[in-house]
């Protein structure tokens, strides 16, 4: 396992993190439950702490939002010894420095630890959010005065947003560390990798294997342009060989679920080496061959849209599903559009008026509204919600 500096940190920490979103179960399910089951499922979730223990991943990202995940990682923090990984959780934006206080004591209380190393503000997702995050009076008050009192260590945010926004949070100087989005599948973040690196900021790619494409289990189709390439290992391997990033989230719910991620650090993981360039290569070929004068570069020029429609992702989802027959990934995250707020944006293509709007602003000359309705043909299915959203 290698080791990289986090940001502004003094922490050394591995680079895969176990995400803990996945280890959780929700409270009010368990209540219905059996005792033995509930048991069972806190069993399953030691074992997922101890797994990535003995491997050498010595960072775990959790949060209040997460159901029952901070108490599950609390035990284990006791039973394996709190000095055994670096904690990161989270309390929510807010104006409240009192609320903001009794979220971070409870936090600590959930955890069984007197400290906790990185405190992030979760989801700044807005405008509106980084201007709530950033007032002196609220949250970050609250956290710069556990910061002062040595209940957390270092200051960090989340965000589901855009370049700009997450540059924006990274140049107030309040934050040590970033977690955002960055995948080989969706580039649009590139911009805070590269301004993170300049301003020594740590950076945690959120959910590269889930959202990147369900990538632990490929299609067919991508499985072999990747050849001799795993799709999940070959892309890790990309997104580890810019050095601003410090560290992938895991998201395993069980023990086995780490093998397909370490296989990404069998090699040297500072470069891509010419092999793993030109798999990458033949990805970006058999996109062009397959959609031809349709693919959309994912450039977001074409926003923000009147109707609110997420072109731009649904396009993404598009190219994978007519490329490589990813019809599970692209049903899945599309069919979570209309339900996701500011974590997960927009609406699906059949609110598409055909405004026209879009199209000057294309610069490879899509038929946007054409390429909407037949992603929607393709990709429609039952409405879904985010794992932790209240039902």
């Amino acid at each position: 396992m290698e080791y990289r500096k986090y940001g502004k940190t003094n922490l050394k920490i591995s680079v895969l993190t176990l995400g803990a979103m996945r280890i959780s179960s929700d409270e009010a399910d368990e209540a219905r439950r059996a005792t033995l089951e509930r048991a069972e499922r806190e069993r399953n979730a030691m074992a997922t702490i101890r797994r990535a223990m003995e491997l050498g991943i010595n960072h775990i990202d959790t949060a209040p939002a997460y159901g029952n995940s901070e108490r599950l990682v609390g035990l284990a923090l006791k039973e394996l010894g709190r000095d055994k990984f670096h904690v990161t959780t989270k309390i929510r934006v807010q104006p409240s420095r009192d609320e903001a206080l009794r979220q971070i004591d409870e936090c600590l209380t959930r955890l069984q630890t007197d400290h906790i190393d990185i405190l992030d503000l979760h989801g700044i997702n807005t405008p509106d959010l980084l201007e709530t995050a950033v007032r002196n009076d609220g949250c970050l008050r609250a956290a710069q005065e556990a910061v002062t009192d040595g209940r957390v260590g270092h200051l960090g945010f989340s965000s589901h947003g855009g370049p700009d926004l997450i540059v924006r949070a990274m140049e107030t100087g309040l934050f040590s560390v970033a977690s955002f989005h960055y995948w080989w599948t969706h580039q649009r973040n590139e911009l805070a990798v590269l301004r993170a690196g300049e301003l020594g900021i740590g950076v945690l790619i959120i959910s590269p294997a889930e959202k990147g494409g369900l990538l632990f289990k490929p299609t067919a189709e991508l499985a072999q342009v990747c050849e001799p390439f795993e799709p999940l290992a070959l892309t890790h391997k990309w997104l580890l060989s810019h050095r601003p990033i410090t560290t992938l989230t895991v998201g395993a719910s069980c023990p086995a679920e780490f093998d397909s991620h370490l296989r990404a650090l069998d090699d040297d993981i500072a470069a891509l080496s010419a092999e793993e360039s030109a798999a990458l290569q033949r990805w970006l070929q058999a996109e062009k061959e397959a959609l031809g004068d349709t693919r959309c570069a994912i450039c977001y020029k074409c926003m923000p849209c009147p109707r609110r429609v997420a072109i731009p992702e649904i396009m993404r989802l598009r190219n994978l599903l007519r490329t490589f027959g990813m019809t599970e990934f692209g049903r899945l995250r599309y069919n979570l559009l209309g339900h996701g707020d500011h974590w997960f944006p927009g609406e699906k293509a059949d609110r598409c008026d055909r405004c026209g709007e879009c199209l000057p602003l294309c610069p490879e000359r899509l038929k946007i509204p054409d390429l909407l309705a037949d992603a929607h043909a393709l990709l429609e299915g039952e409405d879904r919600k985010r794992l932790w959203e209240k039902r």
